[in-house]
């Protein structure tokens, strides 16, 4: 008790000053690193290069990076990407198997019930939403991800056009620069999913009804999210030998004509969703103290599987991508235009 009270007053000293996130930067660099491992051998070998790998890896952290700015604009667009509040959906009368997956007609959908129906949204208080993000509380992650899946499919198409229609040294270059960017980037919010406190409205500790007496404390999740990591010692060389290979993500439109990437991203938290009773369950049993972590086997177990699941998500969204990337019909038109000019002419 002694030690949580601590940490209770650390997370107090520190909310306000940074906002939390999902795993600490040594966990979101591990579900990097696993779908990186995850990845079948004819996936462009230019990303497991140590240079691209290292800096896959450390992009891991960059969107939580973007939090600490004090920058409101950034502070509103980002945040609410790194969470998927799914108990918000049916409260406000959504089911998340058919709720739209571009955001902007979500976003419109949402504040459209709010003004008919105020008493579907939680309530909030205006001191604490200087960000603007308040008005959102489902958050837009599933949207965050298959929004860097277009990009990224979009890099791999002009990469492919480039290297086969005569692109320079440079622009293969560069076009391989960003697809890693994407890659790193991306994992942050597929990291964040595999979080399960960020599926759900009890993501700082349990909320309303409690039945089951589970913990109320605030710093349960940032104690999941780095400090249980830390004291049991979890590390990549620990995990990646379990990895499953990627498979890619079926592209059949729904029946709902939902695309299918975000509607396999929203099953992909709904999963997620399933692990917060449990995850709370196994701290009232005590599996996550800290006293106790290297000995904590169940504890231990959960957070491993879920930064499993974490990667090897990531690593099928990046297979995807990239099987599914088409050449650039207008960039190889410019290409063999280009060709088509004698050198030195203008």
């Amino acid at each position: 008790m002694k030690l949580r009270t601590a940490l209770l007053l650390t997370v107090s000293v520190v909310i306000g000053l940074t906002p939390l996130a999902a795993w600490d930067y040594p966990g979101h660099r591990m579900v990097n690193q696993i779908a990186l491992a995850a990845l079948p051998a004819e996936f462009p070998a230019f990303v497991r290069e140590p240079a691209n790998a290292e800096r896959i890896a450390f992009l891991a952290g960059e969107a939580d990076r973007w939090r600490n700015t004090e920058d409101s604009p950034l502070k509103h667009a980002n945040s609410m990407d790194h969470y998927f509040d799914i108990e918000h959906l049916p409260e406000a009368g959504f089911d998340p198997l058919t709720i739209p997956s571009t955001r902007q007609t979500f976003a419109a959908e949402y504040a459209a019930r709010r003004a008919t129906n105020p008493m579907g949204y939680p309530a909030f208080d205006p001191a604490k939403n200087q960000d603007r993000t308040r008005e959102w509380p489902v958050g837009f992650a599933p949207w965050a991800i298959a929004e860097n899946y277009g990009k990224l499919k979009s890099a791999f198409s002009y990469l492919k056009t480039f290297e086969e229609c005569g692109g320079t040294a440079e622009e293969i270059a560069n076009a391989k620069a960003n697809i890693v960017y994407v890659m790193g980037v991306m994992g942050h919010y597929v990291g964040d999913g595999a979080q399960p406190l960020h599926s759900s409205k009890h993501h700082h500790g349990w909320v309303g009804d409690n039945p089951q007496g589970y913990t109320a404390w605030y710093g349960i999740h940032s104690w999941i999210d780095g400090g249980f990591i830390a004291k049991a010692g979890i590390t990549l060389d620990g995990i990646v030998g379990r990895v499953t290979p990627a498979q890619p993500i079926s592209l059949t439109p729904t029946a709902e004509g939902r695309d299918a990437l975000f509607d396999a991203v929203v099953r992909y938290f709904l999963k997620q969703h399933q692990q917060v009773e449990p995850l709370y369950a196994l701290e009232k049993a005590g599996e996550f103290k800290s006293e106790t972590a290297a000995t904590n086997v169940k504890g231990r177990a959960f957070i491993e599987g879920q930064l499993l699941e974490g990667g090897e998500m990531l690593g099928a969204i990046w297979l995807t991508a990239w099987r599914a990337a088409p050449m650039d019909t207008y960039l190889r038109g410019e290409l063999v235009k280009r060709q088509a000019v004698p050198a030195g002419q203008p």
